[in-house]
């Protein structure tokens, strides 16, 4: 395998060198293995052994950690697909467990740190399960923490294993329930350190339950197949009283709120020394273009970045209705605007705007509050940006109308515009011609579509298990999926009253519908510029209008899927699942993923799976009669939380 090299320049030109040389010796590197087979076939894994560039290339972020060997686990769940995509594994792996590949899993993350208890209670481990290296948790930002600094804050379960690189990508890779860092809140709370799983501390004893883990393998996989930038499970090994390590892959592990840290204390060298490092990283990974640039030239480069993707995030999650409980501190986002943290996140069936979470000493924001806080998320790496190229850190509010976050607006109306167009479904090409062409149109139809998605249940806001909510009255999904087969039928459009049975959700009472003279109007206008929509998009194309409605019919029953996956469906499948467990084997639970990954997929561009209920016909007929029971539970809770 030949040596990594990566043409890296300006200020901290040793940060290339830290990214490169941390590789390739990782590549040099030999430890013991379980067996030969093992050293041949999974050599790769060899890498992931603590090792991380950013130790060096920035020192402050991180808290490091001995760790020592981990015991009694089994492999719950292995993604195949990711651990090829990542080099982990050959493409043409059979998708079935072996001893070696199961040893290598368990010895290369099955982890525990040893702590700050373990050492001021001396607590000795055998020399032979203690690991050559030690692992970072590191240091960022979160509002719940007393300082509000980030001083104390930070990966509270979680340690990072290392990089590994494949195919001009470089992903980093950390495990989740390896132990309690001083950086959880627990910690800095109670103003004590905490032995790992400690049972009195719920919120800080640094293990993962295998739910969790389980859910967020779920979910993750479904919107990963979807095209939306997430965190993604590799592993998860399962430990007795149902505990999990849940290992976590990703081509950059960075939030916002690593930065957000040392921006909130006026750290500039610090500062100063992530944004290299972080340049120098995306550069390897493509998100910047390769070659010299002068500081200002990063640092536009940089803006131009975080503006769109967090334009472009925070437009899909309001449009596909995905709860992420964004805040300004960037705590539970990616750098590139991924999803982490799967413990709050949510999909609606609906546009259930009034949900929020309850994390005992406060509400979460709400889903439509999600733009507001990405543009002050833009609005803090303004200032950061700013910071950093005259070493003085100006109020935050003096950059509130600052051209970037003009450009953040616009972006983030134009991303809306063109997933209008898209859940409609219109083809990729025609979505863009009509928004060149007819952009007032698009609007225009856009203002009605947002009035019947955001009516709220006359019922007003209750309790949920895990916050409170208010039900949505009209599903828009089903208008656009059965509309144009409708129109097509009928050749003309719906009454008030037909319009209004057919989008009418599960949760409408019958004063949530009533037709008063004024909701009738937007029924007629908003099928009037529904079919001006398709004119347009037809004659731009020059087709028939009614060909094109046919098409439209094709790919918006796959876009707006009747039975689609909600936070609910994945909670209860999950719960139902580890009930199965004993039943399953890591390989089963694997197929299952991918299975309801395919079946929820949304794009009409992709494959569709070619049977009914996902992959129920390869199994027995107890897995088809779990599968069926699986998919139930989807078209059950389809319109809830």
């Amino acid at each position: 395998m030949p040596l990594l090299r990566l043409n890296v320049s300006g200020k901290n030109d040793h940060l290339g060198e830290i990214l490169c040389s941390s590789y390739n010796r990782g590549m040099a590197r030999q430890r013991s293995a379980p067996q030969q087979t093992t050293r041949l076939r999974y050599e790769q894994f060899r890498q992931l052994n603590g090792k991380h560039p950013m130790m060096e290339a920035v020192p402050d972020l991180c808290v490091n950690y001995k760790a020592r060997s981990r015991h009694k686990g089994k492999v719950a769940y292995f993604n195949y697909d990711l651990a090829s995509e990542m080099g982990l594994i050959p493409s043409n792996h059979a998708r079935n467990i072996n001893p070696e590949l199961e040893k290598e899993l368990l010895y290369t993350f099955g982890l525990f740190i040893i702590n700050e208890y373990d050492q001021i209670h001396d607590i000795k481990y055998p020399e032979s399960e203690i690991r050559p290296h030690q692992y970072m948790a590191t240091r960022y930002l979160q509002l719940q923490h007393p300082s509000k600094t980030g001083k104390t804050s930070g990966d509270g379960r979680s340690i990072w294993n290392g990089t590994i690189a494949h195919h001009g990508t470089r992903y980093d890779v950390s495990c989740r329930g390896t132990g309690a860092t001083c950086l959880s809140p627990a910690t800095s709370l109670k103003k004590r350190f905490f032995k790992n799983g400690d049972p009195s501390i719920s919120y800080g004893c640094g293990m993962c339950d295998l739910d969790e883990a389980v859910e967020a393998a779920f979910f993750s996989e479904i919107l990963h197949q979807n095209g939306l930038r997430t965190e993604r499970a590799l592993a998860i090994l399962e430990y007795p009283g149902k505990l999990a390590v849940v290992v976590r892959a990703y081509p950059n592990l960075l939030r916002p709120s690593h930065f957000f840290r040392y921006l909130r204390q006026g750290n500039y060298q610090g500062l100063e020394a992530l944004f290299n490092y972080h340049f120098a990283r995306e550069q390897e990974n493509g998100g910047f273009p390769k070659g010299h640039f002068a500081p200002h030239e990063k640092y536009q480069l940089f803006l131009d970045k975080i503006v769109k993707d967090f334009a472009t995030v925070t437009a899909s999650f309001e449009d596909e209705y995905i709860f992420c409980w964004l805040d300004w501190d960037g705590d539970n986002i990616l750098m590139d605007g991924g999803i982490i943290d799967y413990g709050s996140v949510r999909q609606f069936g609906m546009f259930h705007h009034e949900y929020r979470y309850d994390d005992v000493e406060r509400f979460s924001t709400s889903i439509t509050e999600q733009k507001h806080k990405a543009r002050y998320i833009v609005q803090n790496f303004v200032q950061m940006v700013d910071f950093l190229k005259s070493r003085k850190k100006n109020n935050i509010h003096s950059y509130a109308h600052h051209p970037t976050l003009v450009k953040f607006d616009r972006e983030f109306l134009a991303c809306k515009d063109q997933n209008l167009l898209r859940k409609i479904g219109l083809r990729k090409d025609m979505v863009l011609s009509v928004f060149e062409k007819h952009r007032r149109l698009i609007t225009q139809f856009r203002s009605e579509f947002s009035y019947f998605e955001r009516v709220k249940s006359k019922q007003g806001i209750y309790k949920v298990p895990d916050g409170i909510t208010c039900d949505a009255v009209f599903c828009m999904r089903d208008i656009l999926r059965e509309l144009p087969q409708i129109l097509l039928c009928k050749a003309k459009t719906l009454s008030a009253v037909e319009f209004i049975d057919v989008a009418r959700s599960q949760y409408a009472k019958k004063q949530d519908l009533e037709l008063n003279g004024g909701r009738s109007k937007r029924v007629a206008r908003f099928q009037k510029l529904y079919m001006e929509i398709i004119a347009k998009a037809a004659a731009l194309a020059n087709m028939e209008r009614d060909k094109l409605l046919l098409e439209v019919c094709m790919r918006s029953s796959v876009i707006n899927k009747y039975d689609r996956i909600t936070g609910n469906s994945v909670a209860i499948i999950v719960q139902k699942l580890i009930q199965q467990k004993p039943k399953l084997s890591s390989d089963q639970i694997y197929q299952l993923v991918q299975d309801f990954a395919g079946h929820q997929l949304l794009d009409p561009e992709k494959k569709q799976p070619q049977h009914d209920g996902g992959a129920a016909y390869k199994y027995k007929k107890q897995m088809a009669t779990l599968m069926n029971g699986l998919f139930k539970i989807v078209r059950d809770f389809r319109e809830s939380i």
